[in-house]
């Protein structure tokens, strides 16, 4: 095991032994530190819950056995991550294992919707981490303003924009951001907090 690997591996065990804390949605690992997520919004989860829904009308068309699933951690112990997508599509089956979290070569998309109190993570830092893990298809949803990116092979060159009430075509599948709301004055939904905990 690389000297990554296993200060990884620390974190990961420490993350798995952190106890619950009221207000927080997820534990990531990211740069060597762990962080907790403030619990989301509505009208994030709003979001979630319509696109996952379009999702799961096609994908018994388009990819038999595969779900839009929210609330799975996504680990790369190579790259040193511990991901929790707002939303992925990856085989049901994968649920039934006994792996505390989905592994990357299992995802075909991962779905995010930008914070506002810290853009920077969902349009640079995840970017980068989903490229590098080879899923094909990342589509970045901003409450903030009505706009997205659908970022998609090889290694995100393609970079398609949109706005909230266009057809955004993301690999085989149609998703239309009509029914979305932008954030209202004083709605965000995450912010990084690191528990100072490094590998």
């Amino acid at each position: 095991m690389s000297s990554d690997a296993a200060a990884f591996a620390r974190l990961r065990e420490i993350a798995d032994q952190l106890p619950q804390v009221p207000g927080v949605g997820a534990i990531e690992i990211a740069h060597g530190q762990i962080v907790m997520m403030i619990s989301p919004v509505k009208r994030h989860e709003l979001a979630v819950h319509r696109i996952s829904q379009q999702l799961n009308e096609q994908l018994p068309r388009t990819h038999p056995g595969r779900i839009a699933y929210a609330g799975a951690d996504l680990e790369d112990p190579g790259l040193g991550r511990l991901r929790r997508p707002d939303l992925m599509v990856f085989p049901e089956a994968t649920l039934e294992g006994d792996e505390s979290a989905v592994l990357p070569q299992e995802v075909l998309l991962v779905v995010e919707i930008v914070s506002k109190s810290n853009p920077a993570n969902d349009y640079e830092d995840k970017v980068l981490d989903y490229a590098t893990m080879g899923i094909p298809s990342y589509l970045l949803v901003d409450p903030r303003d009505g706009t997205g990116i659908v970022h998609a092979r090889p290694n995100y060159a393609s970079r398609e924009t949109f706005a909230f009430g266009d057809t955004v075509t993301v690999g085989p599948w149609n998703i239309d951001p009509g029914g979305l709301l932008t954030y209202g004055p004083g709605l965000g939904w995450q912010t990084w907090r690191p528990v100072g905990c490094r590998g």
